[in-house]
C-alpha cells in the first residue's frame, strides 16, 4: 500500500460521467487516493459503449457475475446500443486521446486485439437497465445495469452478490461488524480545476462506511469515505464498478459505483445497493439460466 503513494492521483470518489453542478449527483469516476493496481479481481472489466451507428460513446467499469453476465450501472447501459468489455488490468493504458488511436495491445476502444475475443475481451448487443431514468431521482435512481456477453469469459472466480439485507444487518450491529469496503474500477484517477489524470487501469482502494440512511441514501445507496491514510475513493468512469464488502480479497458485491456530490473526486462516494431483494430478483431474472452466487448474511 505504501508504494501506491507514488500514484496518488488514482482511486477517488466515484463521480458520475456528466459534468453537473457540485451540489447535484454526478456520475462516478476513477479510483483516487491511496490505491493499488487491482490484480485480485480478474472479473472486473472496463466496458466501452457504442451508439446505434457503432461509434464509441463512453466507458464505465463493471464485474462479471457469471461467464456472460456483467454487472454495471444503469446510467452506463441506458441509451447505448452495444458494448465491448476488456478484462486486462491495463486495458486502456496505451490508448491516446490526442491521436484517437486504439490501444495497440488491447484494442481499446474499438476492437478486441489479436486473439483476445472470448478470453480477455467480449462483445455484447444485449444491454439492460433496472428502469434508470436519471440521477436527479436520488435516492432511488434504479442505477443498475447488465451487459450480456456474446462470448463467455471463463475464469477461476467471479463476483458474488451479498444477500438481501446485508448492509441493514451491518448498520444494526456496526460495532461488531466489518465496516471496510473495497472499490475497483478503471476510471479517471484525479479531476481538479486545472487537469485530469487517467491511467485506464484497474485500480482498487479501501474506504469506510459512512451512512446508509441520509436523504441521499435512504436504504437505496451506501455512502463510503475514502479520505485518510491507506484509503481511497472513486471518480469519473469508475461508474458501474463493484463496491465489495470487506478488504481487497473480498469478491462480495454490496453496491454499484453510482454518483458523488463533488466533481473533483474528493473521497466520498455513493454506490447503488445490490443487497436488496428486488434488485437481486431483477439480476437473476435477466441472467436466466446463468447461476448467480448470493452470499448469506454475515453472522456474529
Amino acid at each position: 500500500m505504501r508504494t501506491s503513494r507514488m500514484l496518488r492521483a488514482g482511486i477517488g470518489a466515484m463521480v458520475a460521467v456528466a459534468a453537473l453542478v457540485v451540489t447535484t449527483a454526478v456520475p462516478a469516476g476513477a479510483i483516487t487516493g491511496d490505491y493499488v493496481k487491482d490484480t485480485e479481481h480478474p472479473f472486473v472489466g472496463l466496458v466501452v459503449f457504442y451508439d446505434d451507428k457503432g461509434a464509441f460513446h463512453h466507458r464505465c467499469s463493471g464485474a462479471l457475475l457469471t461467464p456472460t453476465v456483467f454487472l454495471t450501472a444503469g446510467h452506463c447501459t441506458a441509451g447505448a446500443s452495444s458494448a465491448r468489455v476488456y478484462f486486462q488490468q491495463d486495458a486502456g493504458a496505451n490508448w491516446s486521446p490526442e491521436t484517437g488511436k486504439d490501444d495497440p495491445i488491447t484494442g481499446y476502444p474499438n476492437t478486441c486485439a489479436g486473439e483476445t475475443e472470448g478470453t480477455l475481451c467480449a462483445t455484447s448487443s444485449e444491454l439492460h437497465d433496472y428502469g434508470f431514468e436519471g440521477l436527479d431521482a436520488v435516492p432511488e435512481t434504479r442505477d443498475a445495469g447488465l451487459v450480456i456477453l456474446a462470448q463467455p469469459i471463463e475464469l477461476g472466480e467471479y463476483a458474488s452478490l451479498a444477500a438481501a439485507g446485508t448492509l441493514d444487518a451491518l448498520a444494526a450491529r456496526r460495532g461488531q461488524q466489518e465496516t471496510t469496503f473495497t472499490a475497483s474500477g478503471y476510471g479517471v484517477s484525479e479531476v481538479n480545476p486545472v487537469s485530469t489524470t487517467s491511467f485506464r487501469e484497474r485500480l482498487m482502494a479501501e474506504s469506510r462506511l459512512t451512512n446508509l440512511t441520509s436523504s441521499s441514501n435512504d436504504g437505496y445507496n451506501v455512502q463510503t469515505n475514502g479520505n485518510g491514510k491507506d484509503r481511497g475513493g472513486t471518480c469519473t468512469a469508475d461508474s458501474g464498478g463493484p463496491l465489495f464488502y470487506g478488504p481487497f480479497t473480498s469478491n462480495t458485491i454490496t453496491g454499484i459505483t453510482s454518483f458523488g456530490h463533488n466533481r473533483y473526486c474528493k473521497g466520498t462516494g455513493f454506490s447503488y445497493r445490490t443487497d436488496r431483494q428486488e434488485v437481486i430478483d431483477w439480476i437473476t431474472s435477466v441472467a436466466g439460466d446463468e447461476k448467480i452466487t448470493v452470499v448469506p448474511l454475515p453472522t456474529g
